[in-house]
């Protein structure tokens, strides 16, 4: 049950029941109204500003991760720079250089990505700018490990290049020291022992023992084992590519054929004195590019530094070759 209201009137001097007018009840309720859903707009705007909602706060949460991660992934892309370089130098500093290969450019190593924009689809976020530069700097990054890997695939084949050549050219003495009676005769101007004239002598000649074994130089493939060429008897050429060639000459008797594939240091032929050859001995000589050049300087493989001097020495002298 409503109160009944009253009121004093002075003119009376007695009080009167207040009537309510419904004009007014319902302009009161409409004020009501509009200042409850004032008041209520006013407490979820300023609630939406201070105060996040579950979704906010885990949508805020997974944006300070992503950032995180991507903070953990600059850090990971600048170690993997780091190592890059680090590798990066020595191809250019020491492998390509062994190899004699040009370094590869600073400029082309490092270069970015021209034309079009690559990142558009990226732009118009609140983390543009993070995520952009990380995708440029692992498309840099990429493309250097391209570069790199290319450049190691072809140090590989510089590298097996150059282990064949190493393998093939002739390297050692082709008779043993403890086979030699002594170095008769060096790469020179020599007495010829038939004329006895004064003429270039184009090979070595190590004097040893019938029979004793003589081995092959370097890598390569018999072309001759024959006895068909004026003056050096039963002999043998090895092609060792390259330009390289072996000959043996006067030997007693063979222990490979024509076309047949040799190693450095296998067993080839026996010390004879066949052909134009005045005692038992191996003549030997090295072609290079169709030119005879000098053995002497092609014993690294098989020789210690006090007998490479000693040889030296001795292919220096000027005396009576024997063939």
């Amino acid at each position: 049950m409503s109160k009944v209201k009253y009121y004093y009137d002075s003119d009376t001097l007695s009080y009167k029941k207040i009537e309510r007018k419904k004009r007014n009840t319902f302009k009161y309720g409409a004020i009501f109204i509009l200042g409850s859903a004032l008041f209520a707009f006013l407490f979820v705007f300023l609630a939406s500003q201070f105060v996040k909602s579950p979704k906010e706060r885990a949508l805020a949460r997974e944006l300070q991760h992503m950032e995180l991660q991507y903070r953990l992934l600059n850090k990971k892309m600048d170690e993997a720079q780091s190592v890059l370089s680090n590798v990066e130098e020595r191809d250019n500093a020491i492998y390509r250089l062994y190899f004699e290969a040009n370094p590869i450019p600073e400029e082309q190593r490092k270069a970015g990505f021209g034309g079009i924009n690559r990142y558009k689809s990226l732009e118009g976020f609140d983390n543009s700018k993070i995520i952009i530069e990380t995708n440029k700097r692992m498309d840099i990054l990429q493309k250097q490990i391209v570069v790199q890997s290319k450049s190691l695939d072809e140090i590989a084949v510089l590298a097996s290049d150059k282990e064949k050549f190493l393998a093939s050219i002739p390297a050692i003495q082709p008779v043993n020291n403890e086979d030699l009676t002594r170095m008769a005769s060096g790469y020179g101007y020599r007495t010829d022992p038939f004329t006895k004239v004064r003429k270039f002598h184009y090979g070595m000649d190590f004097t040893a023992p019938r029979g004793s074994p003589i081995y092959a130089a370097g890598d390569g493939v018999v072309t001759r084992a024959d006895n068909t060429a004026t003056g050096y008897g039963n002999h043998i050429r090895i092609d060792h590519g390259y330009g390289y060639e072996s000959l043996y000459a006067h030997l007693y008797k063979y222990n490979v054929r024509a076309n047949q594939k040799v190693k450095r240091g296998d067993l080839i032929g026996f010390v004879g004195s066949t052909g134009r050859s005045e005692a038992p001995h191996l003549h030997y000589e090295v072609w290079k590019d169709n030119d005879r050049i000098n053995p002497i300087n092609f014993y690294y493989g098989n020789l210690s530094a006090e007998e490479y001097s000693n040889l030296l020495e001795h292919a220096a002298l000027e005396n009576q070759s024997l063939d």
